[in-house]
């Protein structure tokens, strides 16, 4: 068996926002928002995946949308890479859904809750080692909740997640567990397969029950995410070196004053346009400069 990756968000979708999908999502939901316990019994999910629609997805319609019996919303979302105010497009999802809910006229008492259940594959509160964490509206000092549990925030952090297989416990260890490392396995394993909801799961995620246009799909797909991962990563590491250069240039420049008073336009133009290596080299040389002359002929040679 092979499996596709619930990590890519068409997989995503697919697994868990398909027609046949109900149970799936109901125990995952049960699992990350209850323990475990069966609060939820059923829902109806919004614009469930459709396999015709796979090769013209947008983002926006692969996030799982789905409507409890009581009415209220959740929204389940799949990032794998941290992109820039994440947090705030997270809070303004969660409340522009909350907010569509009301037409011109209509009553607040028509309001329901909005649950945003976000999944991402990078660390987003450093502050704790909890793979799952919620925030709710509640008072700051004596920390009693707030009347109305209209919005609830909940991450998974999957990077945090470092259990094995055989020390799977709860459902929730169970779910994150096939979230983060279905795409490893080569079989159904009983750990995992004693949960019918996550067997189906499995069975949904096999490449072998897949089309050949959904498969290559998620591929591509995936090869896109990737490449926006390394895009993110390389633009990261960019700045870290601009950072050093800057660094860099200002002790050199320090340095040079220092010892030998103003220094013109012109060489410091040219001290600006060394390499992180070339100006670490400077640091060191300009000890044994005994004038401007030295440093203009130690530059002259790696011009």
């Amino acid at each position: 068996m092979r499996f596709i990756s619930p990590k890519v968000d068409y997989a995503f979708k697919k697994i868990f926002g398909s027609s046949q999908s109900q149970e799936i999502l109901i125990s995952f939901l049960n699992a990350i928002i209850y323990s475990g316990e069966k609060v939820i019994q059923s829902l109806t999910i919004v614009n469930p995946y459709n396999p015709g629609q796979v090769l013209s997805l947008k983002e926006t319609y692969l996030d799982v949308k789905a409507i409890l019996a009581d009415g209220s919303l959740v929204l389940i979302e799949m990032q794998i890479a941290r992109v820039s105010a994440f947090s705030k497009r997270v809070i303004y999802n969660v409340g522009k859904a909350y907010t569509n809910q009301l037409g011109i006229g209509e009553d607040y008492f028509s309001l329901t809750p909005v649950i945003g259940v976000t999944i991402v594959d990078f660390i987003l509160f450093n502050q704790t080692p909890d793979v799952i964490t919620q925030f709710v509206f509640q008072e700051k000092t004596r920390k009693f909740a707030y009347p109305d549990p209209e919005l609830q925030l909940i991450f998974i952090e999957l990077p945090k997640f470092k259990k094995s297989l055989s020390e799977l416990t709860s459902l929730s260890d169970r779910w994150i567990y096939f979230i983060k490392e279905a795409v490893t396995l080569d079989e159904i394993p009983e750990r995992l397969g004693e949960v019918s909801e996550i067997e189906l799961a499995l069975n949904i995620a096999n490449q072998a029950n897949m089309t050949v246009e959904e498969v290559e799909a998620v591929e591509r797909r995936a090869m896109i995410l990737q490449d926006e991962r390394g895009r993110l990563t390389y633009a990261k590491e960019e700045g870290r070196e601009e950072g050093r250069i800057a660094q860099a240039i200002a002790l050199v420049m320090r340095l040079l004053k220092k010892r030998f008073g103003e220094i013109s336009a012109v060489i410091t133009s040219q001290i600006e346009n060394l390499s992180i290596q070339a100006l670490e080299n400077l640091a060191e040389d300009l000890l044994d400069f005994n004038s401007l002359a030295d440093l203009e002929k130690w530059l002259e040679r790696r011009i």
